[in-house]
């Protein structure tokens, strides 16, 4: 994206949902948000929180408009629910929908080398695991519509209908969920305990089903491990207070908080990834004011604008 097309700000959008996968009976929508005009715009597909097990793809609305007024596609997701199907088959519908993207880039104001991945809290985590995995067999195993392009080998400049993306940006992510999930049993066992660590345990239990599915799907334990991934420009957006996301891991020998020992195995491994605080509150047990995060919008569309360029 040029400066010149970061500082036209598109101040009016179209909304639209469309059916971009189905499972039996019952359709996954993407609320698509697109800027007028004839683009083509960089475009996130964006994965929404709730403890892999609550919200929808309108929970939040206000980050999807914002990017929709400055020239980004904001593509919101529904996806299975981890009350019901356990992982990994949320990370199967959003890498599908990452190539269902490219596959309709045009329709979308797009290019498939123009797509990255965002998320919020457990979506945060989603986006950067699929980011990390696009081409893992598991997540991978929902096959395009029959006819589509051949998923040729990605580049950097130019991927094609695979799972890769451009960049990811994150807010808040749960990027360990072991780490996350001890962490909970550790406060529910205070003299009182809080109130937060009972549903987030309850969520984590329903979704990752052992603490093996949580190591095997946590993106620092894969970093950690060596594991072979892709490391695209990533942001991490953390709030300030936010004690069921920003902690140590007294279980870590790291010396520092689960954000900074993402972001430095990240950056071992040869990614690019830059940890801002914004000045907002997150307490925990309560979902975050969103209409409360400062200018935190405004820098997620700074850091598309640096690694998406049109």
């Amino acid at each position: 994206m040029t400066t010149a097309i970061l500082e036209a700000r598109t101040a009016r959008f179209d909304v639209e949902d469309v059916e971009y996968l189905r499972h039996g009976d019952k359709p996954l929508l993407a609320r698509v948000f697109k800027p007028r005009g004839a683009g083509p715009f960089p475009a996130l597909v964006e994965c929404h929180g709730g403890a892999w097990c609550m919200s929808d793809r309108t929970t939040e609305k206000l980050r999807h408009e914002y990017m929709a007024s400055h020239g980004i596609v904001s593509i919101a997701l529904d996806f299975r629910s981890g009350d019901q199907d356990p992982y990994p088959a949320s990370v199967q519908d959003i890498n599908y929908a990452v190539r269902w993207a490219k596959l309709n880039a045009r329709a979308l104001k797009t290019r498939p080398d123009l797509v990255g991945l965002s998320g919020q809290s457990s979506g945060g985590h989603l986006a950067m695991l699929v980011a990390m995995r696009p081409h893992d067999p598991r997540y991978a195993a929902i096959a395009l519509p029959s006819g589509s392009p051949a998923h040729d080998a990605p580049t950097h400049d130019a991927p094609t209908h695979d799972a890769s993306v451009r960049c990811v940006v994150m807010s808040w992510p749960v990027i360990n969920p072991l780490s996350r999930y001890r962490h909970a049993r550790r406060a529910q066992m205070q003299t009182p305990p809080p109130e937060w660590p009972k549903s987030i345990i309850a969520r984590h239990d329903s979704y990752w089903r052992s603490e093996a599915n949580m190591a095997e799907g946590s993106p620092t334990v894969a970093l950690e491990r060596a594991e072979k991934v892709l490391t695209p420009p990533a942001v991490w957006y953390q709030a300030h207070g936010d004690i069921m996301h920003d902690y140590k891991d007294v279980e870590a020998d790291f010396d520092g908080n689960e954000p900074q020992r993402f972001c430095a195995a990240y950056a071992k491994a040869g990614g690019s990834i830059a940890l801002e605080y914004v000045d907002m509150e997150r307490k925990a047990g309560s979902s975050p004011d969103l209409s409360k995060c400062g200018a935190m919008f405004g820098r997620m569309v700074e850091f598309v604008g640096t690694h998406v360029r049109v």
